[in-house]
C-alpha cells in the first residue's frame, strides 16, 4: 500500500502580509520615538548644564566686584594737612551712604536684560547662587530668566526691611533650588547684597500652596526683614515656601 506523503504549506494571506507590515511599522515607530526621547533628554541636560554655568559665571562675577569693593574701601587715603591747622575734623564717607550699588547687567538669548542683585548661599543643601532681576518684571521674562538662576519675585532690595521673595527651579538634582523642599524649620541660609553686607536668615515655616496661590508674596512684615523661598514639588503640582526672618 503507497503511503502519501502530504507536505503542508504555510500559506501567507493578505491579512497577514497588512498585519506584518503594522508590527513592523509600529517596532519602527517605537524605536524612532525612544530616539527621540533620548535627544531631548540629553539637550534639556545640556540646557540646565548651561544654565549652571551661566549662573556660576554671574555668581564669579559678583563675588569678585564685592572683593573689588571690599580691597577699595580698606585702603586709606591719608592726607597731611598744614601743619599750622591744629585741629581738623574731617568726615569719610563709605561707598554704602553715597554711591548706588553698580548692578552688573547681562541679556539673555531672546534679549532681556537683567541684573545680579544680591547672592544666597544655603550651606546646608550647598547651594550658591547668583539672585537676578530683570528690567520688565513681565511672565515671559521670569520664564526665560529662572533658567538663569534663582530670581527676585517681589518684593524690596535685598536685606531690606520687607519680604524679599526669590524663586528658583526645581530640576529634581542638586542645581538651582532642587534641594530646598529637604530644608528644615530652624535652618539658616544668608543673603549679601551688593554693598557687600551679608544677613543670616532663620526659616520658621515651610508649606505648600497651589499655583495660584500668591497669598506668600504679602509685604506685611511689621518692619521686619524676611526673604520667602519659592520652588516647585517634585511633581511640579504645587509651591515650595520657605519663610524666613533675619537672625538678631
Amino acid at each position: 500500500m503507497n503511503q502519501i506523503l502530504i507536505e503542508k504549506k504555510l500559506y501567507v494571506t493578505p491579512e497577514l502580509k497588512r498585519k506584518k507590515k503594522v508590527y513592523k511599522f509600529h517596532f519602527i515607530l517605537s524605536i524612532f520615538l525612544v530616539l527621540i526621547l533620548i535627544s531631548l533628554y540629553i539637550y534639556a541636560e545640556y540646557d540646565r548644564n548651561k544654565s549652571e554655568q551661566v549662573s556660576q559665571l554671574m555668581l564669579s562675577d559678583m563675588n569678585q566686584a564685592l572683593e573689588e569693593k571690599k580691597q577699595a574701601q580698606s585702603d586709606v587715603l591719608v592726607v597731611v594737612l598744614n601743619q599750622a591747622q591744629e585741629d581738623v575734623n574731617v568726615e569719610v564717607l563709605t561707598s554704602e551712604e553715597n554711591e548706588v550699588p553698580q548692578k552688573d547687567k547681562y541679556a539673555t538669548a531672546s534679549g532681556y536684560t537683567y541684573y545680579t542683585i544680591a547672592t544666597i548661599s544655603i550651606p546646608k543643601i550647598n547651594v550658591n547662587y547668583s539672585i537676578i532681576q530683570g528690567e520688565t518684571g513681565t511672565e515671559k521674562e521670569i520664564d526665560e530668566l529662572l533658567k538663569m538662576s534663582p530670581c527676585k519675585l517681589e518684593g524690596p532690595e535685598p536685606n531690606q526691611v520687607g519680604n524679599f521673595c526669590v524663586v528658583g527651579h526645581n530640576y529634581r538634582n542638586s542645581r538651582f533650588f532642587s534641594k530646598v523642599p529637604t530644608l528644615q524649620i530652624g535652618d539658616t541660609f544668608n543673603i549679601t547684597d551688593l554693598t557687600g553686607k551679608t544677613v543670616e536668615y532663620e526659616i520658621e515655616k515651610m508649606y505648600e500652596v497651589v499655583p495660584e496661590d500668591t497669598s506668600c508674596l504679602n509685604q506685611e512684615t511689621q518692619g521686619e526683614k524676611q526673604v520667602t523661598l519659592i520652588t516647585c514639588t517634585n511633581d511640579s503640582k504645587k509651591r515650595v515656601i520657605v519663610k524666613a526672618s533675619e537672625v538678631k
